[in-house]
Parts: structure tokens; C-alpha cells; sequence
């Protein structure tokens, strides 16, 4: 066995190369023993060298600490801690588990080994060299969100990638990304998690079934080793998680693309009471997780089977340490964070908002720059949205469900979809929030995506073996005529319609549009809208859809530079109401059938206004005046067009009805009435 100089250390979380050896630090409150073993290779069953800490001088508080003198990066570690096992007071310590450190840079692939089937990896962080790497830092009111999944993205052998499925797969289709006109790519989960934690298999194809979203950490700060291209082990020995993963946001960045990670801090893959040992529950139970009363169980508010206790100084510190790593070391440009009402509740489970963690990331110094975006609910029935603090933006559920019901046909959906569209302000003017506050989408992971919204009447989850209970009962979708696939040419055409209406309206909408992977090409899962265990081509995207789907593919690229083109889509601030230019028209008008009469009445499904692009405060430029129809009515309706001034015309944009869908040379409207057609909207501006 191995021997190193062993010094007590400073009390610095996590395994830090230093000049001459590697400081180890980590935080126990409860352990009456911590043992560190080292490793020389990542699938070693037997340490090359233990060392047992004496808490006389190997602890200061709850911090136990050792310095190896001779240590390098590039050996293995972990941890053996003992102490009570008493369910009474919620303690699980257990000599028989290597536990991974919760600040390990890099986790090993899981091995054979029962007792160590996962370590750390030891990494210098001070070789880290950005200097050719340059965040884009896009304004956040310029944003377009690509949600998107690292390895469903080119796992498919049609993507024609020499890297299918990995960090690197991603790399080789960022054109394809640049090309749409996306600013940010918004990552599924990617810490390390294990993509077999899934029990069953699929009863169609009795195909194992595999956790490929990812929302099951086992760490916070080391990037999955899933979408490592060639050998994960040897890759994994020199470090290729992390150098992989900074590769592809180097290049996103090269390409003015930004990086949002999608972040689970809210429980891990440890489970319930009957989940496996991994790190946290085998280092202080009690204090990383929230515990019913009878301490043997979880509090389970993130339907998981665990809830971290974010309301926890030692967990609060690990979770901001663990964003600025990401955002300061490895370059990331901002986060989204799953089901993030949780970072918001106390230990009982109690709504604090501005006194939790939620406010202590929005006014953390190194995070100042970051994009901030939450999912403001989470699974014990919290629903928070518009009451997070000043700097986070949120995805805005109740613009999902308004737009979807509308685009229907669902009567009593106008009123609330006209507050959604200038940005919401009844939940984000709250706290002297913005408009860019609202993350504004209609698909997103989990649930159908835009085709199968226009494709299906219920979810069709069979494959999950679950039988059919899993995901959300309530998609406001709707089949038009046919449940699913279909050759029949109208009702194609019509719900092709019916996507570019919903890519109007999340495009014309005041906040920041976020797109789900593959809604550019049409892209099915076949009714599955909780595809999370489907690691098959239900779920991989499809690349000949492209050419397919080219009328939605050309049509999204166009809404897409049609909103970068107007600064009047993207106000800083919310619509005031009033005519701020002198030209006789208020910032935003509504109008019906008539102008200036709109029909809020329950029964109406058809609303239109203009944005007035010289009402603006903080654009020097005017802009066009930009004037929308949207009819869900089944029926065409004839809609008089509002007056212009000093002999201005209206020139047709879009008409989702025509063949001709979009001009990019917009041609003038000679008559003072425009027909719009059943199910469609139109875009005119005027010059």
C-alpha cells in the first residue's frame, strides 16, 4: 500500500491540488469516524492508501480535514464514515459505503465493486484556462431558449455525427442551432447521475428501461461521464467529463450561443428510506435531507422520494459553491432550476421566498451576471409563480396552459391570453421585475411535444410500464379529427396551422421564448409526454423530419428573425398604456372585428392589436408599427384594420393560412378590411 505524508489540513471543502499535495476537507456533524481512501484507478476494488482521521486535530467544527503531502490529481477517492445508525434521530451512517464527496469534480462510471462502485476524481481546477473563451453575455430580453437534451439530440444514427450522443455529438450540429437564430441553449440535466436507476422494462419492446433525462443526481459538481465520447473509463482517467464538457461551451460560445443548465438541487438519486447509500445519506442524513417526523422517512415534495434541505447553512453553502464552480470555473452562462419552489420552503416545508435560498443566489456577488430562471412549483402542491425575489426570471406555466387552450378553440381564454402576451405583468411586475422576467413556452421536456399537441387528445405512456398512469392527465392538446399519425392532407395542413399559430404567439409575446428540441422538425414521441425512461428513437430526435417538416422548420427560422428584427417585441419595460410619441395611439391597442372594439366576452376566440413601435422608452429607433390577428374560430372573420397616419400602409407579414405562410418582402394591403381564416393569425407592419 501507498504511503503519503498526512498533515491535519485546512478545513476547505472537497480535494484541492495544492503545490505539493491535495487538501481534503468535508462536512459531518454527526460521524464519530471518517476514514479517506485513495485509489490508483477508477474500477480498483481495494484503496492504495487509507488514512484515519483524528477529529483532535483532523476536525475543526463540523469540517474533518487532511492534507496528504505527494497527493496528485488524477487518483481516485472517497469516503468511509461511520457513526449511529438510529432511525429515532434520522442518522444512516454505515462502514460498509465508500461514499462520493459532494464536491468531487469528477465521479467515476459505476463499477462491480459493492463496497466502492463510484469514487472522485481527484482534478487540478487551477490548470482551468479561459482565455480564449468568451461569454456571448446576450441581453436577457434578447434571449431565445433552446431546451434541449445532449444526448437525445444526435443519438439518432440519421444525425450523420461521427460523435453520436455525446458533448462532442452537440458540437457538430451547432450550425444547425446558429442557423435557427437560438441565443442559449438550455441543457437537461447533465451532473453525474446513474442512468440505470430505473427498475423495469418496456412492455412493448421489452427493452430495459433507462433514466435518460437525468433528474436523479449523485453530485452537484461533476459533469456526467453518460455523453463522454469513446471509453468512459479511459476518457474518465483523464478527466474527460470535464475537458469534454468545457469543449462544448467553447464552441457554443464561439457561436454567440449561451449555456443554461438545467440544475436538480432540490433531492438526488438517493431515493426514499429505501433508496441506496451513495453520499449524502451516509455523511449526515438529518441535515442534508428534510425528514418527516418519524425520521425513518423522507419529506417527499419533489415526488422523488427525497427533498434536500435547502434551508440548511451546510447544504445552502454546497449549492451556491457549487453554481459559482459552474458559472465562474466551467463557464456556464446561467441556470434553470428544477422544480425551484423547494429552494424557496424552510425545514418544515413553509414558503419563505425572500428569506431563503432563492434570494441568496439572486444577491450572491459571483452570480450577479448569471441568467436565473425557476420552475416556481414543485410536487407537494406548491405553486409560486410571479412570488420569487428580484433577478429571477421564471418559466411562466400559466402562459403554456392560456396559449394552448386558446389555440384549441377553448372559450373564455381571450382576456387572460392579452395579459400573457404584454408579458404577464400581473406575476412579474411584482418586486420591480421586467417583462424578459416571464420564460414564455408551450412544450417544454416533460410533456407532448408541439406536434403530438396537435396530434393527440390523451397521453399514450404504455411504454413507460407504467401503465399509462405517469405524466400530466391535463395537456389542453387536441387531435383534430384523428388520434395520432394520419395520412390525410387536411388535417395535416391544419395542424401544421396550428403549430405555426402557436410559434406566432410565442414569438410576438413580450418576455423570452423558450423552443423544446425538435418542435423546428415536427419532432413525436407518439403521444408519450413523460418519455424520461425512453433512451430509443421514440425519443431520439429524428434528423429526416427535417426535410419533412421544412414549411415549420423555414417558418420558425423566420418568426425567430422576425422577432430579433423588432425591438418593439422585446420592451424592457411593461406596456404603460399610454400614447408616449404624440401619434395618437397608445402603446399597445386591442381591436376586434371592429377597430378598437376587441371582444373580451367569454364566448369570443379571435383577438387583435397593435404595438405601437414608437412608444417605447428605452429605443432610440423606432420601430414598426406591428398589427395581429389571432382567430381560433372556426369559422374566417373579417377584421377592419386600424387607421395609420402620415401615410403609412399596412404590408402583410404572415398569413398562416396561405401557402405562402411568411414574406420576407412584405407586400401592402390595399383594402381597409383583412379576411382572416379559420384557426389562423396574421402579421402586419406598417411602413
Amino acid at each position: 500500500m501507498k504511503t503519503f505524508i498526512a498533515r491535519p489540513g485546512i478545513y476547505f471543502m472537497g480535494a484541492i491540488v495544492l503545490d505539493t499535495g491535495v487538501n481534503f476537507g468535508i462536512f459531518s456533524r454527526n460521524a464519530t469516524e471518517m476514514t479517506l481512501y485513495i485509489f490508483k484507478n477508477s474500477d480498483d476494488c481495494e484503496p492504495c492508501f487509507s488514512y484515519k482521521l483524528d477529529k483532535r486535530v483532523n476536525k475543526t467544527g463540523d469540517i474533518w480535514h487532511v492534507y496528504l503531502e505527494g497527493m496528485t490529481e488524477g487518483n481516485y477517492y472517497g469516503w468511509i464514515v461511520d457513526g449511529p445508525f438510529d432511525m429515532k434521530l434520522g442518522h444512516r451512517f454505515s462502514a460498509e459505503k465508500l461514499l462520493i464527496d459532494p464536491y468531487a469534480k469528477c465521479i467515476t462510471p459505476k463499477n462491480g465493486c459493492p463496497k466502492s462502485p463510484r469514487k472522485g476524481m481527484i482534478l487540478d481546477t487551477r490548470t482551468y484556462n479561459w482565455s480564449d473563451d468568451m461569454k456571448p453575455k446576450n441581453e436577457f430580453r434578447d434571449t431565445i431558449i433552446y431546451e434541449m437534451h445532449v444526448r437525445l439530440f444526435t443519438a439518432n444514427p440519421n444525425s450523420h455525427v461521427d460523435n453520436p450522443g455525446t458533448y462532442k455529438g452537440v458540437i457538430e450540429k451547432i450550425d444547425h442551432l446558429k442557423d435557427m437564430g437560438i441565443t442559449a441553449v438550455q441543457l437537461l440535466p447533465i451532473f453525474e447521475f446513474d442512468e440505470n436507476d430505473v427498475v423495469g422494462t418496456n412492455p412493448i419492446t421489452g427493452e430495459k428501461l433507462k433514466n435518460v433525462w437525468g433528474y436523479n443526481p449523485i453530485g452537484f459538481y461533476a459533469p456526467t461521464s453518460n455523453y463522454l465520447s469513446g471509453d468512459r473509463k479511459i476518457l474518465g482517467k483523464l478527466g474527460g467529463h470535464v475537458i469534454e464538457f468545457r469543449q462544448l461551451v467553447e464552441a457554443l460560445h464561439k457561436a454567440g450561443i449561451e449555456v443554461i443548465l438545467d440544475v436538480v438541487f432540490n433531492h438526488t438519486g438517493e431515493g426514499n428510506e429505501m433508496g441506496p447509500i451513495i453520499s449524502f445519506k451516509g455523511l449526515d442524513n438529518s441535515v442534508y435531507y428534510i425528514l418527516e417526523k418519524n425520521k425513518m422517512y423522507y419529506s417527499n415534495y419533489s415526488g422523488t422520494g427525497n427533498t434536500v434541505n435547502c434551508s440548511h447553512t451546510v447544504v445552502k453553502e454546497l449549492i451556491i459553491n457549487s453554481l459559482r464552480y459552474w458559472y465562474g470555473q466551467l463557464n456556464v452562462d446561467g441556470f434553470r432550476f428544477d422544480l425551484a419552489a423547494i429552494l424557496g420552503r424552510d425545514s418544515t416545508g413553509k414558503w419563505i421566498g425572500d428569506l431563503s435560498l432563492l434570494k441568496d443566489i439572486a444577491d450572491d456577488p459571483v452570480l450577479s451576471g448569471a441568467k436565473l430562471i425557476a420552475e416556481g412549483w414543485d410536487a407537494a402542491g406548491g405553486y409560486f409563480l410571479g412570488e420569487f425575489p428580484c433577478g429571477w426570471a421564471e418559466l411562466n406555466g400559466k402562459f403554456r396552459d392560456t396559449v394552448r387552450r386558446f389555440v384549441r378553440g377553448d372559450m373564455g381564454q381571450v382576456e387572460d391570453l392579452a395579459t400573457r402576451i404584454v408579458g404577464s405583468p400581473d406575476l412579474f411586475r411584482k418586486f420591480g421585475r421586467r417583462p424578459y422576467h416571464s420564460i414564455n413556452f408551450v412544450t417544454s421536456h416533460d410533456g407532448f411535444t408541439m406536434w403530438d399537441m396537435v396530434s393527440y387528445n390523451k397521453k399514450h405512456n404504455h411504454a413507460n410500464g407504467e401503465y399509462n398512469r405517469d405524466g400530466d392527465n391535463h395537456n389542453n392538446s387536441y387531435n383534430h379529427g384523428i388520434e395520432g399519425d394520419t395520412l390525410d392532407p387536411v388535417i395535416i395542413r391544419l395542424r401544421k396551422r396550428q403549430v405555426k399559430n402557436f410559434l406566432v404567439i410565442l414569438m410576438l409575446s413580450q418576455g423570452v421564448p423558450m423552443i423544446l428540441m425538435g418542435d423546428e422538425m415536427g419532432k413525436t414521441q407518439q403521444g408519450n409526454n413523460n418519455a424520461y425512461c425512453q433512451d430509443n428513437e421514440l425519443n431520439w430526435l429524428n434528423w429526416d423530419r427535417l426535410e419533412e417538416f421544412k414549411d415549420i422548420h423555414l417558418f420558425m427560422k423566420n418568426m425567430i428573425e422576425f422577432r430579433k428584427k423588432h425591438q418593439a417585441l422585446k420592451r424592457a419595460h411593461f406596456f404603460t398604456d399610454t400614447d408616449i410619441d404624440g401619434d395618437g395611439y397608445r402603446d399597445i391597442t386591442w381591436h376586434g372585428v371592429k377597430a378598437c372594439t376587441p371582444d373580451w366576452s367569454h364566448h369570443s376566440k379571435s383577438i387583435a392589436f397593435m404595438i405601437d413601435g414608437g412608444d417605447t422608452r428605452e429605443i432610440e429607433e423606432k420601430d414598426n408599427d406591428i398589427y395581429v390577428v389571432l382567430n381560433s374560430y372556426h369559422e374566417p372573420l373579417i377584421f377592419e384594420l386600424p387607421i395609420l397616419r402620415n401615410g403609412k400602409k399596412w404590408y402583410r407579414v404572415v398569413d398562416t393560412f396561405l401557402e405562402e405562410d411568411f414574406l420576407e418582402d412584405p407586400t401592402v394591403v390595399k383594402r381597409k378590411k383583412y379576411l382572416v381564416h379559420s384557426r389562423s393569425s396574421i402579421i402586419l407592419i406598417s411602413k
